[in-house]
């Protein structure tokens, strides 16, 4: 009994064992892993699969820079009352800096102060006495072959409707198509509406550098055929995670698909073909005005 219980849980380790007449085990996602797997399905393996993990690349300076923001704004509303301010903001931003991945210690200076200027003037077009619904909301949804879960940066509640709000800081500015087309916003979206049960369409991208907003408004088809997207990618993924169980990195689902991506990938290191579309880029890159 012993031996059947121990070989029982090697077999099902990392997945729903499967009995006869049961369902196929629903797929656990985030929209980024779902993406990683529309990107580059090998990417997607050392990722999410393999074990022991390969060693991904050093964090990026625009990461860096990026969850300094995010942190900051998040904690932006836990302030008292009189220090919820702009400058108040801005404080935040040296508090949350992390100095990693940059060229050296003057460049992230540099940015450390340019991206407390970028969230001091973003903060003054916000209403400091209208709290969010949400911050950093963590939401969820099953649907079909998937159970979803995904983190809203920022979730309003504008005189009874539900908006979900994205922060982003890359250096160029997002675009209405960007919010049209955001797979993540569609599903963070339809986990609004499911986790509180009233209908969401609006969805918003807020550029913290510039201060741009761009948004989209869906209906209940366009989420649909969101939500439909999803299912099919989840059934893709379920099925090559499945062979991955019984074959490894024998398995022929997980090819290499190479691109200009594979310039940032934080695991071309590990891969030859991603190695082979040219030389990587810095861990700055992303900061230089002639970066692509």
């Amino acid at each position: 009994m012993g031996e059947v219980s121990r070989a029982g849980r090697v077999a099902g380790e990392g997945r729903q064992t499967m009995f006869s007449g049961m369902p196929e085990p629903l797929y656990a996602a985030s929209p980024s892993r779902l993406l990683a797997w529309l990107d580059c399905p090998r990417r997607y393996r050392m990722q999410y699969l393999d074990v022991p993990r390969p060693v991904p690349r050093p964090q990026r300076a625009h990461t860096s820079l990026g969850i300094a923001t995010h942190n900051a704004l998040r904690d932006w509303w836990d302030l008292p009352d009189g220090r919820r301010t702009p400058a108040g903001g801005g404080r935040l931003v040296e508090d949350a800096w992390i100095d990693v991945g940059f060229r050296d210690a003057a460049q992230s200076r540099t940015w450390r102060d340019r991206t407390r200027q970028h969230v001091t003037a973003y903060l003054e077009r916000v209403d400091p006495w209208r709290v969010p619904r949400g911050i950093e909301r963590t939401v969820a949804m099953v649907t079909g072959p998937l159970r979803l879960t995904g983190r809203v940066d920022r979730l309003d509640d504008r005189d009874g409707e539900l908006v979900v709000v994205d922060y982003k800081t890359s250096r160029r500015p997002p675009t209405e198509e960007d919010a049209r087309t955001s797979l993540p916003l569609a599903l963070y979206a339809a986990s609004v509406w499911k986790m509180f049960r009233r209908p969401t369409f609006r969805v918003e991208l807020h550029h913290v550098p510039t201060g741009a907003i761009v948004g989209h408004t869906h209906t209940p088809e366009s989420i649909a055929r969101k939500v439909d997207e999803a299912q099919s990618i989840a059934r893709d993924a379920r099925a090559a995670d499945a062979e991955y169980a019984t074959q490894g990195r024998a398995s022929d689902r997980f090819p290499p698909r190479p691109s200009a991506l594979c310039a940032w990938c934080d695991f071309r290191a590990h891969c030859p073909e991603g190695q082979a579309t040219g030389p990587e880029k810095s861990g700055w890159a992303a900061l230089e005005e002639t970066a692509p």
